[in-house]
């Protein structure tokens, strides 16, 4: 089945203390962006790459692509003003039935494997949402108190959150709600049911500069 990745870049880096915009930041010599990118070619030479950017960063990617050499077919989509509304953007741009990976463009460490586990799901069942279990104790708060809960019920989630291309843009006709933090709660509030996957444990968002330190850390010790 044909393969999609929609790469989702929209931050601005204000929690990185940085000016570039986070997805341009240099992990280990290079943008972020870019180690991003070159796992989904990795995993599939033929993969379709749509990467959604604000406008205004479009002319940054084409120079950061000039000066590292770095020549992938990506198309560009204009970004939104929320995650639901960029989404929404790419899965526009996307035309033929297949699977697409919609994946956080600052999670460049996700592995093989977990590319491979989410493709197996979403042809089978129609998506599939890669977690990691919570390994730290959890307190739900409340206004005056909080208390214990049992962690072995929860689940870090991360990206791709992958589904069949058909499935996941019916999904994107709703009017967005607030309650939309991810594309799995958007199939939800459509009736579909969500199935889970084992993701990477070192598959993390990079958001703060202790992140960015972790990732150098992490970057070639994955298969």
């Amino acid at each position: 089945m044909k393969k999609f990745a929609l790469i989702v870049a929209g931050g601005v880096g204000a929690r990185m203390g940085a000016e570039v915009p986070k997805q341009f930041i240099l992990l280990a010599g290079k943008p972020i962006l870019f180690w991003t990118i070159q796992r989904f070619l990795d995993f599939d030479p033929g993969i379709e790459l749509t990467l959604v950017l604000p406008e205004n960063q479009f002319e940054r990617w084409h120079a950061l692509c000039r000066e590292y050499a770095f020549t992938p077919d990506v198309q560009l989509v204009k970004g939104g003003q929320t995650r639901f509304q960029s989404v929404k953007n790419g899965l526009d741009a996307i035309n033929e039935e297949g699977i697409v990976f919609i994946h956080d463009g600052v999670r460049p460490l996700v592995s093989h494997q977990t590319l491979s586990n989410c493709f197996q799901l979403a042809v089978e069942k129609g998506n599939a949402l890669p977690v990691a279990p919570v390994v730290e104790s959890l307190r739900q708060v409340t206004e005056d108190s909080s208390r214990h809960v049992d962690r072995s019920q929860f689940r870090l989630v991360q990206t791709p959150q992958t589904f069949q291309t058909s499935i996941i843009q019916l999904a994107y006709q709703q009017p967005e709600q607030a309650f939309f933090t991810d594309d799995a709660s958007v199939c939800e509030a459509a009736g579909i049911s969500i199935h889970l996957v084992d993701g990477n444990p070192e598959n993390i968002k990079i958001t703060t500069p202790v992140d960015l330190l972790l990732a150098e850390t992490l970057l070639n010790k994955l298969p």
